[in-house]
């Protein structure tokens, strides 16, 4: 299968992660963020200024595969290592015996009582080692570390400090599998750290977005994808 784009280690594959995987050799870790099967779809704001501000958030249908049931077991064999964000949505159909990564979105206790969304979200990680937590603001237009007025380029946006942060809990991991990889996100992470990606995006509109984001050259700080 021909990339659709591949530069300096990096690889982006267009297509279905469940017919690309299997022609893939292991990778050390995947490091996933697919859709969690809970059929979210953005509310339109009444504010315009809030529809310039996020426009991939409104005027969209959900991300891609969320109206289904997720099943992982196809990535388990995928890699050495994996971490799948969202996990505790299907943790009924991954082992038992490993760890779990939260990401405590709000922070600031002011944030605790405005919002109608999570408060963290959860990852599971194969690696049994301690869970461990990592915050960082992420509320609405209210981004840690980012400018607001930066439009978001994915509906299931991280940012880019939380993928680095898990990243760096495997350090030995040079080769890293983002099945699911939207806008690059974790592709653009894996960059600035020097080692190897493959990312797979069934809709090609993210394909091109994350293609852009890797052709910079300095470190990326516009926030992440699912």
């Amino acid at each position: 299968m021909t990339p659709y784009y591949s530069h300096a280690g990096i690889s982006i594959y267009h297509g279905d992660c469940r017919e690309i995987l299997p022609t893939l050799p292991k990778a050390d870790l995947v490091l996933a963020d697919p859709p969690y099967g809970i059929d979210y779809t953005p509310r339109h704001p009444s504010a315009s200024a809030s529809r310039a501000a996020c426009p991939a958030l409104y005027g969209r249908s959900c991300t891609f595969g969320d109206h289904e049931d997720f099943d992982p077991t196809f990535l388990l064999n995928s890699a050495v290592d994996l971490i799948l964000w969202g996990a505790n949505h299907y943790a009924h159909k991954l082992p038992a015996k490993a760890s779990w990564l939260v990401w405590d979105k709000r922070v600031d206790p002011k944030f605790y009582g405005t919002n109608n969304f999570s408060d963290c979200e959860l990852a599971w990680c194969s690696d049994g080692r301690p869970a461990r937590i990592y915050r960082h603001l992420w509320n609405g237009l209210v981004r840690q570390g980012e400018d607001a007025s930066v439009p978001r380029l994915h509906p299931a946006q991280k940012p880019i400090e939380l993928i680095r942060w898990c990243l760096t809990r495997f350090p030995e991991s040079n080769t890293i599998i983002d099945p699911f990889c939207g806008s690059g996100t974790t592709l653009r992470a894996v960059k600035d750290l020097g080692r190897q990606a493959i990312g797979i995006e069934i809709e090609e509109k993210y394909c091109e977005i994350a293609a852009k984001r890797l052709s910079q050259e300095v470190l990326d700080f516009s926030g992440a994808s699912s």
